[in-house]
């Protein structure tokens, strides 16, 4: 209850009700009160006392609905009911209704160690600034740091503490710009969390997915960002939203000078009507049944690759059939094999190498197999032959059942009507939008660069998406304004400062980036951070995002590509992510990928070298127009500005000329990749390697080719390095044919084959009598191997066991001897070391037990390691009786390691 004193005489018995208000007049506040007879009295607020009165100082005010927050100096609450306010730097106070007003602490944020770290940065980089340049950016970033409002709700309080908020599950989302099965996952987590991660390879639609959720934000009645540190990212969106008439709701803020062009000539709304939509619970049951079918749509692409693969790998077996006169007439389809089984049975021939079949074998086969007569599968030649006709049987099988499983995938998506349905989700999500849109409340406030701010909820409601930089967000808002969200793309480019700004002026932070991508460049200033993952040296704001929330992080990796051709992206998927990747392009036999390699010599000069540009351009007199490639995009990459330039003065007009860095978020129909450096001892210096040889600078030059991708190198260069480009260069030359690189193509290892079997021999293994020392130290072997090669150094290593060493061995080798070629047949061995990428075989790891001392079998070792010599391939013997077998394997390893950082 509140009691009311005037004059010093208690009036609260008599009173009905009472105000507060500012008497212009008398320059004072005044409180009135109306008295239960009728009449009402007037004093000076000064001449009265309310109980119960409070007083609160250094807060936070807040009005429900407004993005404002503002700090005031002090407030004194009367009743509950008003609130006289003074604001900082404001002679006179404000009175405001309790009921219109919120009042909150402020963070002590501030005075935290991180955000003291990255104020530090900001400073130490305005204060070792070598530009006036540089110097008024870092400038710029600090003064904003310091305007950052203190509240406790923002997305940059939860990024500083490591906690990330949970959102309350939504009622239903719309797709207006379409989906697939990974970008409803990633729209459907970034609003489950305040902090979320979306990760965008290349050609994945990431600016899809950001449009989706623009999309519901807005539907929300809520306000947004969109920032990066790439122009041509927030241009991307701006564009597509303007296409499908939804550029009205952006207001294109950031610098100065982009204010003003955006007052200059503000997009009017809308004119029409839209036409009737759809209710949100039709739009439902269509996802609902789109959701069913899209896991199908991928698996078919999915399918699709892997028919592709079996092909090739089929094509080399043949190929290494033809080299060595192998022939087999026998047909394996009486015993209904499925490609598991077929494996099961290379294996199970493997493991009775050549001792003859026994009772305990003919048992087995019959039961696991169904095979009534072992003769086939006896020994000697009979055994080879049956193991050569399992292999081809193998991709036979696998092509049927894949082939076969393809069809129904799309079988099943026509029935389902996927198209149709895809486009009426996206159809119906669109005018259901626009709608909604139209039935906003029209603000009649003609805003411009000067009154905006001042009216800022009334312009955010008109232009809920701003689209600026990090550098100038701060700059952008009115004082104290926190949106709903900020999405911050590119952000494996994003320095972690300035890339905090935003988060400091909204609640939700949604980042979309790539890391597998070219990274920022740090500035090296020698602080050091409260904690590594907050380390600006070291991270971007994306890596940093993931290291500081870790398992709390809702992160989607976006894995339906759209741009490059599918051998194209293959590489990238296969060398940076772990094929992850659906590529939902289609191959139609085209030759996508080409090899230019410069003869022998040291032709590089000042980072330029003129002969790979001459041999490029010999190499384009003589092709002429590729078909299904547009001849007027091509772009040329190179890792040095110097050779970018030199281009521009030898190449054709239609040529785009830069190098990688500018690269990265662009695409062309055909990419020329010219990696520059030669073997003189200065380009091969590891920083100078490391710097062309970067797995980042790779994977973007790959894929920005549509259609067509052309590597222009040295004769062996980066062959020592086996870096990313001696992967590509293996890449090239085993998918690709002879007229597509002058290098032969290489032996084809087989593993897609080989997975099986690896599989089968380790479920074979584990049914094995313990008492088998042989298998048993290979066990140990094994195990060893594995953990050594678990070091990001070797992640461009596999390897497989028991592989006949005939399909090891160089297969066109003349000195062979009779003998030799009878040892081939018959002998395998136990770990190969491969390249992942090019399918090469480098090394042969033998586990030898006691038995290898005896003389017969120390001379089939000693042929069999020069067989392995003539051919090419290390080999490194293990005696069960010896000691350090896991540093012996290291070393051995070691010759092949790649760069330690991994992507």
């Amino acid at each position: 209850m509140t009691s009311i004193q005037m004059d010093g005489e208690d009036k609260t018995s008599t009173i009905s009700d009472w105000t507060i208000r500012w008497s212009d007049k008398h320059d004072v506040f005044e409180l009135t009160c109306h008295f239960t007879s009728g009449r009402k009295s007037t004093r000076p607020l000064s001449n009265c006392r309310v109980s119960p009165s409070r007083e609160l100082s250094n807060v936070l005010l807040i009005k429900p609905g407004s993005k404002i927050v503002k700090p005031i100096d002090k407030a004194m609450i009367y009743g509950e009911r008003y609130a006289v306010v003074h604001y900082p730097g404001s002679s006179k106070p404000y009175l405001h209704k309790m009921a219109g007003i919120v009042f909150a602490a402020p963070t002590s944020l501030r005075e935290a160690p991180v955000f003291r770290y990255f104020a530090d940065v900001a400073n130490a980089r305005e204060s070792q600034a070598q530009s006036k340049v540089d110097r008024d950016i870092a400038s710029n970033v600090a003064a904003q740091l310091g305007k950052l409002p203190p509240v406790a709700s923002t997305a940059l309080q939860a990024y500083c503490t490591g906690r990330n908020g949970t959102l309350a599950p939504d009622q239903g989302l719309i797709y207006p710009f379409g989906l697939n099965e990974s970008q409803y996952h990633a729209v459907e987590r970034a609003f489950s969390a305040q902090i979320s991660v979306i990760e965008g390879p290349p050609g994945t639609g990431k600016t899809q997915t950001i449009l989706n959720i623009l999309a519901n934000i807005v539907l929300r009645g809520q306000t947004v960002a969109v920032l990066s540190n790439n122009n041509a990212a927030v241009a991307n969106v701006y564009e597509k939203l303007e296409k499908c008439g939804l550029g009205y709701l952006v207001a294109k803020l950031g610098n100065k000078q982009n204010r003003e062009t955006f007052f200059a000539d503000l997009p009017a709304w809308p004119s029409g009507e839209p036409g009737p939509a759809a209710s949100a619970d039709e739009i439902q049951a269509l996802l609902t049944r789109l959701k069913q079918h899209l896991q199908d749509h991928n698996r078919a692409a999915q399918l699709q690759i892997e028919l592709d693969e079996l092909v090739i790998e089929r094509r080399y077996l043949q190929q290494w059939w033809a080299r060595n006169g192998v022939q087999t007439e026998s047909s394996l389809d009486k015993y209904g094999l499925t490609p598991r089984k077929t494996a099961d049975l290379m294996a199970y021939l493997a493991y009775l190498g050549e001792r003859r079949v026994q009772l305990k074998d003919r048992i087995e086969l019959l039961f696991k197999f169904r095979v009534f007569r072992t003769k086939p599968f006896a020994e000697g030649q009979a055994r080879i032959a049956a193991f050569h006709a399992l292999q081809l049987h193998f991709y036979d099988k696998a092509l049927k059942d894949k082939d076969a499983e393809l069809r129904a995938c799309r079988e099943s998506l026509v029935r389902a009507n996927f198209t149709e349905l895809l486009e009426g989700l996206t159809s119906t999500s669109m005018q259901y939008l626009k709608q909604h849109l139209s039935g906003q409340q029209r603000t009649r406030i003609s805003f411009d660069a000067s009154n905006y701010r001042n009216n800022f909820d009334a312009f955010m409601q008109r232009f809920p998406i701003v689209a600026s930089g990090t550098h100038s967000i701060v700059n952008s808002l009115a004082p104290g304004a926190i949106l709903d969200y900020v999405i911050i793309d590119e952000a494996s480019l994003q320095d972690i400062v300035p890339g905090i700004l935003p988060l400091g002026c909204a609640k939700n932070l949604i980042v979309v980036g790539d890391n597998r991508q070219l990274p920022h460049i740090p500035v090296k200033l020698g602080l050091p951070a409260p904690a590594e993952a907050y380390d600006c040296e070291r991270y971007s704001l994306l890596d940093s995002c993931i290291e500081v929330f870790k398992d709390a992080l809702p992160r989607t990796l976006l894995k339906e590509h759209y741009r490059c051709h599918p051998r194209i992206i293959q590489f990238c998927n296969q060398q940076f992510y772990d094929n992850a990747l659906v590529p939902m392009t289609v191959d139609n036999g085209e030759d996508p990928m080409w090899l230019v390699v410069t003869g022998k010599g040291n032709h590089a000069r000042d980072n330029t070298n003129l002969r790979e540009l001459d041999s490029l351009l010999a190499v384009l007199e003589s092709d002429g127009d590729p078909v299904g490639v547009d001849r007027e995009g091509r772009g040329y990459i190179a890792p040095f500005r110097a050779q970018a330039t030199l281009s521009a003065t030898h190449l054709p007009s239609d040529f785009v000329n830069d190098t990688v860095h500018k690269f990265q978020g662009r695409e062309c129909d055909e990419i020329v990749f010219s990696t520059v450096l030669d073997k003189k001892r200065y380009n091969q210096t590891q920083r100078r390697l490391d710097f062309v040889d970067d797995a980042c600078m790779v994977n973007v030059a790959v894929s920005r080719a549509k259609n067509r991708f052309t590597l222009v190198t040295g004769d062996e260069v980066f062959t020592a390095n086996n870096g990313p480009i001696a992967a590509l260069i293996r890449y090239i030359s085993y998918y690709g044919q002879d007229k597509q690189s002058v290098r032969a193509p290489v032996v084809s290892a087989f593993d897609l084959l080989y997975r099986e079997y690896d599989q089968s021999l380790a479920r074979l293994n584990s049914r094995l009598r313990p008492e088998d020392s042989r298998y048993k130290s290979e066990q140990i072997g094994a195990q060893l191997l594995r953990e050594a090669m678990s070091a990001p150094a070797y992640q461009a290593l596999t390897w497989h066991t028991q592989i006949k060493l005939d399909q090891l061995a160089a297969p066109d080798n003349a000195q062979w001897t009779e003998p030799q070629r009878a040892f081939m047949r018959r002998a395998s061995c136990d770990f190969v070391i491969y390249f992942k990428v090019g399918k090469t075989p480098v090394g042969v790891i033998e586990v030898d037990g006691g038995y290898h001392d005896h003389p017969v079998q120390a001379a089939r070792d000693a042929m069999k390691n020069e067989i392995l010599a003539q051919s090419g391939i290390s080999i490194l013997r293990l005696r069960t009786v010896e000691s350090g077998i896991e540093s012996r394997i290291a070393e051995f390893l070691g010759q092949w390691a790649g760069p330690a950082s991994g992507v």
